[in-house]
């Protein structure tokens, strides 16, 4: 292995954490978008209490908080991947086969990093490594 590789390897876990924390702020964005129209003028708004797009809205909001925690990442992560198969399909497929036409790819995206964090866990940096250090200790 060469020295920039190995450089890689030995970081890993943190860089976990850096993607970790990066698209659950993002994720977090959208939420707050669909709950407070916050920022103002990004799409799609504040949405109807009760509406699909709500429901979106509060589990991006809750779901990319815990997320960018790294609390309960595996299960969030796991349930965040599946709102966005979810959303890719009801939403963007139905305009056009294409992502790049059809607006699905941060969809794409966040559906697949989701689920990679589903399975590698929260990282170095995290609050479920430290509650499973806790629990070693006892």
């Amino acid at each position: 292995m060469n020295s920039l590789s190995s450089r890689f390897v030995a970081y890993a876990p943190q860089i976990l954490s850096l993607l970790r924390i990066i698209a659950g702020l993002l994720f977090l964005e959208h939420g707050l978008v669909k709950l407070f129209g916050f920022p103002p003028g990004a799409q799609p708004g504040a949405q109807a209490v009760g509406s699909l797009f709500w429901i979106g809205g509060v589990l991006e909001l809750v779901g990319g908080a815990l997320v960018a925690l790294g609390l309960f990442t595996r299960p969030v992560a796991f349930i965040l991947s599946g709102e966005m198969a979810v959303a890719y399909f009801m939403v963007h497929a139905k305009q056009n086969f294409f992502p790049a036409v059809n607006g699905g790819d941060a969809a794409i995206l966040f559906c697949f990093i989701f689920l990679y964090l589903a399975a590698a866990g929260g990282g170095a940096w995290s609050f479920d490594r430290l509650h499973g250090r806790r629990a070693e200790a006892a």
